[in-house]
């Protein structure tokens, strides 16, 4: 990575106007280890980062407006599945609380704020709790402090939004205090990667704020990924999950066409994943699920227009994906209507709540929008999944519901029985001898008498 002499000229210019030792004795605690890290939002990302620092010796103190999280986490309880209530005990054992008392900013030297940001209902980008936590963190924040943000966002994000804030109490990125952006890359369920392992791509609004932000996260991941700029990070990770939309939207239309054809699109790419070079499989399913992908090309097409640029790539795969949800009721009420019923009064069990397999995270899952879907034409719709025993508190949907059991009895009551989530603990063989209509949308079983691939 190079800085222009522009930058190194720049960024000289404001280390004598600011306080440089503020930033010295930074980099010292930092280097021995001494450094009191803060993390703002303690859910599927900022939690397990917590954790990871609490992990290797650094004091870590938990920011969240949850109260019920941090009493949780205080009594060594977990809400996240994948975390277990031992790794809370050793964590405050370690010197790891949480609390909601913003005012505790002032003692933290390094801030890491881990919080969503979401689409507002015109699929706008939502920075209101960036924000919201900045401005709640400011005025107990000082000099020699780090400033990183994990969220995604668009490119500019951290230059046009966080630095005016900061400047705004004297706090100047690179002068008297550090500003980064680092995007996280959680993947929830992989057993392969976890935090520590997962590269880290880091950029600065100065060298001196990339440098500091580097030796802060050496501490608790293995690789450094530095860029340019804190826009180059941010670019970066839209790029990552808008790669996986575009081809996901991709292989989902090509499940619309081989399914109007006869054609087992899973079959289809078994077979063409066997070739050794230049493709890359990816799975059809019921839409976009999770915190990013769905959301993350929306950020980049928002910003795009302010350049004058219209990404009709990006947004046709949105599309797609978008309509994913509408496709499989539409293969709902085909299978019902062949049997004689219609999908209202039909009751219907939704199979998988979470929006990827063996996890309990919920976020923007498309079997959430399936049963809303299904319910607003009147059927009776209720779900299984073993992740998720209660139905989540959702800002857009509301379902009084607890996970059923699976049984041959309970399986047979339905009139449709639709997998949205292939859970591994999912008793396949019992689905498939007692569901009166099996919809798979995974690709889990061969296509039968009772059983429609959607």
């Amino acid at each position: 990575m190079s800085v222009t002499e522009n930058d190194k000229k720049s960024e000289g210019n404001t280390m004598h106007a600011g306080n440089p030792g503020a930033l010295t004795r930074l980099k010292e605690k930092i280097s021995h280890g001494s450094v009191r890290v803060g993390i703002y939002g303690l859910g599927y990302v900022g939690l397990p980062l917590a954790l990871r620092f609490a992990e290797v010796g650094i004091k870590v103190v938990g920011f969240d407006i949850d109260e019920a999280k941090v009493r949780t986490l205080g009594e060594s309880g977990s809400y996240i599945e994948r975390i277990t209530p031992e790794q809370i005990r050793r964590a405050l054992e370690q010197g790891f609380e949480a609390t909601t008392d913003f005012a505790r900013t002032e003692a933290i030297d390094a801030l890491i704020i881990c919080v969503p940001t979401p689409l507002n209902i015109h699929r706008e980008p939502d920075l209101s709790f960036i924000i919201n936590t900045v401005e709640a963190a400011l005025p107990h924040m000082r000099e020699g402090q780090l400033l990183s943000l994990e969220s995604t966002t668009w490119p500019g994000t951290t230059d046009e939004v966080l630095a005016p804030r900061l400047r705004s109490r004297g706090l100047e990125p690179g002068s008297n205090c550090a500003l980064v952006f680092s995007p996280e890359r959680e993947d929830p369920g992989n057993l392969h990667y976890g935090t520590k392992d997962i590269p880290k791509v880091i950029g600065g609004c100065t060298a001196s704020c990339l440098e500091l932000g580097m030796a802060l996260y050496q501490h608790a991941i293995q690789t450094m990924v530095p860029v340019s700029s804190t826009k180059a990070a941010e670019m970066t990770k839209l790029l990552e999950n808008i790669h996986r939309s575009v081809n996901i939207g991709l292989v989902n239309e090509m499940k619309i066409v081989a399914d109007k054809m006869g054609i087992n699109i899973h079959e289809v790419i078994d077979a063409a994943a066997t070739k050794p070079f230049g493709f890359v499989p990816y799975r059809p399913g019921p839409g976009l699920g999770g915190h990013c992908i769905p959301i993350d090309p929306f950020y980049l097409t928002w910003k795009a227009r302010e350049y004058g640029v219209n990404t009709r790539f990006i947004e046709l795969a949105g599309e797609i994906n978008h309509y994913m949800p509408h496709w499989v009721v539409g293969k709902v009420a085909d299978a019902l209507n062949e049997r004689g019923k219609a999908v209202k009064g039909s009751r219907i069990l939704v199979l998988g709540l979470a929006y990827k397999k063996n996890i309990d995270d919920t976020r923007e899952s498309p079997a959430v929008e399936i049963m809303d879907l299904l319910q607003a034409k009147g059927a009776n719709v209720e779900y299984s999944d073993p992740h998720v025993p209660v139905f989540p508190i959702k800002r857009n949907y509301y379902f009084d519901l607890r996970s059923i059991s699976l049984n041959e009895e309970s399986v047979a009551s339905y009139d449709c029985v639709l997998l949205a989530t292939d859970h591994d603990g999912f008793d396949y063989s019992l689905l498939e001898r007692n569901a009166k209509i099996f919809v798979d949308t995974r690709g889990r079983l061969k296509s039968s008498r009772n059983i429609i691939l959607a």
